[in-house]
């Protein structure tokens, strides 16, 4: 069921193998165009050899590959735990075998809260429609996906004490929205024609909405969460993966009832594009396209509708690769040695930052809120600037061209290209 994650010989294949679409679905998704390289993309070999005997991990030689030509299918999952910062690559191995434990621990315990709250959360199946009401009055009979889920399935009258927290109803209130995105998340692939795995993805997400009551659950982190636990074979792995993912971008999650999270991403996309391509910038203004918020799609689901699924991944890692900061996992911990390199890092020590976060550290940027995804955008306009010139009257055209790179776009190419801008961006800057 994870061919992904299991041990087997080096096989530089077709990657789509590792993530099969349904038949018939083949003709509605983007042809895949990232193919593993000998030499390039990271291999399970190169991998274990990069660790000490203690295990301690060469981080630069990793990051170097990874920026080369990505990940193999068989090690994105434990590849991906390093650039999401959920371990130290000073760590060893008994240490990290330890944090996975406690780890593993805790998501158990989260899941059994959960579970006690509403019975179907790790049970195999999921909600589709409402269960309680927004008074906090439970809803009888709600279904599952197809699965049977019945009234005798629920705990009698074991809401009745918990339904007057707020806190709980909201949670209640999202759970069928969960099961309503799950349902259409990357259902072109076989992998979700099994119940069992459409339920995982909604435990998961059912579960990081309770601890995060402030963003809760949002329409998009269905999209971030699902090629997590296609590469990560166990649930509570995958579930701090995506924890430590959501640690990224949540802020583009927040919203209030006069502006959306990600709008601050927007903001900082019309600098960027206003310093490099200042034409071009006035051009989408004079269009009232200001806000930029034909952008919002890409920045929300990290580009998961501009890709192929296998593209994704390999643009995903790319980007958390020369994103990476050797001090993302202290800095996760709260740990105050985690600055301790930051005011004046060494050659070698620059070397352990992805190429991205590396300018910005050399240029004194340690602390920039713009994201090589934003860059990644600003890349795309630059690569339509002639054409959005020309023909982009308003802005239904924008949004036309630019959703005319949907499975055009090359990941390794786009990522060269956001970061040369970034260079520009910083030197304009400077300049400024």
């Amino acid at each position: 069921m994870f061919s992904c994650c299991v041990s087997i010989p080096e096989d530089w294949g077709e990657p789509d193998a590792f993530y099969a679409i349904r038949p018939d679905c083949r003709d509605d998704v983007p042809t895949s165009r990232f193919k593993p390289t000998p030499g390039k993309t990271l291999s399970a070999r190169r991998w274990h050899s990069s660790f000490s005997e203690e295990g301690h991990l060469d981080i630069a030689r990793v990051l170097r590959r990874i920026q080369r030509g990505g990940v193999h299918p068989t090690i994105k999952g434990v590849v991906w735990e390093f650039l999401l910062g959920c371990y130290d690559p000073k760590s060893t191995f008994d240490e990290r075998t330890q944090l996975r434990q406690n780890r593993r621990s805790e998501y158990e315990r989260l899941k059994s809260q959960c579970k006690e709250m509403e019975n179907t959360v790790g049970s195999g199946k999921m909600i589709t429609t409402p269960v309680i009401s927004e008074d906090g009055q439970p809803i009888e009979n709600p279904s599952s996906n197809g699965a049977n889920l019945g009234e005798e399935q629920l705990p009698d009258n074991k809401t009745d004490n918990v339904t007057q927290d707020k806190e709980v109803i909201q949670w209640k209130l999202t759970l069928h929205q969960i099961g309503l995105d799950v349902v259409r998340t990357d259902r072109a692939l076989q992998y979700y024609e099994t119940p069992e795995n459409q339920a995982r993805l909604w435990d998961i997400l059912a579960v990081y909405s309770w601890i995060d009551k402030e963003i809760g659950y949002c329409q998009g982190m269905s999209d971030l969460c699902s090629p997590i636990i296609i590469v990560i074979e166990n649930e509570a792995d995958a579930f701090w993966c995506f924890e430590h993912l959501m640690r990224r971008v949540r802020e583009n999650f927040k919203s209030t009832s006069s502006t959306i999270g990600v709008r601050s991403q927007l903001t900082l996309l019309s600098s960027i594009l206003k310093t490099i391509d200042p034409k071009l910038h006035e051009h989408i203004e004079n269009l009232d396209g200001g806000e930029f918020l034909f952008a919002f799609r890409m920045l929300m689901v990290l580009f998961r509708r501009e890709f192929s699924f296998v593209d994704s991944l390999y643009l995903w890692e790319l980007i958390w690769s020369m994103e990476y900061n050797p001090h993302l996992f202290s800095i996760y911990e709260s740990d105050d040695s985690a600055k301790k390199d930051q005011d004046g890092p060494g050659n070698d020590d620059l070397m352990r930052y992805g190429k991205f976060e590396r300018e910005n550290v050399k240029s004194g940027q340690k602390y920039q809120e713009a994201t090589l995804s934003i860059f990644l955008v600003a890349s795309v306009l630059e690569s339509k600037n002639k054409r959005l010139l020309q023909e982009a009257k308003g802005l239904d055209d924008v949004v036309k061209i630019l959703n005319d790179i949907t499975g055009s776009l090359n990941a390794k190419k786009a990522c060269d290209e956001a970061l040369k801008l970034h260079i520009k961006y910083l030197n304009l800057a400077k300049a400024a």
